[in-house]
Formats: structure tokens, C-alpha cells, sequence
């Protein structure tokens, strides 16, 4: 049973920074693109960051250069590090799999986690 825990959010004030992190378990991760989304409420859910396989990496425009994508396929983990937050980034964070390669697209991914929720203050 694939299972992927999300972990690591919270409230910060605007300008702060956060790691979210993603545990995998029930997969051959190694071989699995690792995605985040988030929704904000009465939003759709959109494509925040994508890892594929082979670690190449790809970012919505509105988090280039404030967040960072890396996993850690030895301990099953993929992580999102987001700095010089803004209230316009509180969402639920969601990660995501789907096999090797990433694209913008959630309906593609096969697994989910159950979110982690956070929240910028001005």
C-alpha cells in the first residue's frame, strides 16, 4: 500500500521560510517523479514544484528562485524548501507521485498525500 506523509507546515509571518517534507512508503521511489501542489481556499489545486527520477527539477513561475525541490531517494523523501514567503503562498501543500517523469498536470499523478496546511501572515 503506497502511502506518502507530508509533514513540516505551520504558520510563518511574511518573509519567513519553511521545509516541507514528503515521506514515501509502498513504492519504488527511486523510480517515481515526485510532485507538490497546494489550493488555497476556493482555488484550484496547482502545480507548485516537480521532481523526475533523474532529478531534474521544474517550478511554477510565481515560486522560481524563493523555492527549492530536492528528495533524498535513501531515506524515501522528497522536500520543499520555501523561503521569502508571502500570504499569497497559503495553501494546503500536497505532494504527489506518479512514475519517473513530473508535468503540471495532478490528474496524471497516481498517489497523494493528505496535505499539510500553511499559512503567511502579513
Amino acid at each position: 500500500q503506497v502511502q506518502l506523509v507530508e509533514s513540516g507546515g505551520g504558520s510563518v509571518q511574511a518573509g519567513g521560510s519553511l521545509k516541507l517534507s514528503c515521506a514515501a512508503s509502498g513504492l519504488s521511489f527511486s523510480r517515481y517523479g515526485m510532485g507538490w501542489f497546494r489550493q488555497a481556499p476556493g482555488k484550484e489545486r496547482e502545480f507548485v514544484a516537480g521532481i523526475s527520477w533523474v532529478d531534474s527539477k521544474y517550478y511554477a513561475d510565481s515560486v522560481k528562485g524563493r523555492f527549492t525541490i530536492s528528495r533524498d531517494n535513501a531515506e524515501n523523501t522528497v522536500f520543499l524548501q520555501m523561503n521569502s514567503l508571502k500570504p499569497e503562498d497559503t495553501a494546503v501543500y500536497y505532494c504527489a507521485a506518479r512514475p519517473k517523469y513530473v508535468n503540471m498536470r495532478g490528474s496524471d499523478y497516481d498517489y497523494w498525500g493528505q496535505g499539510t496546511q500553511v499559512t503567511v501572515s502579513f
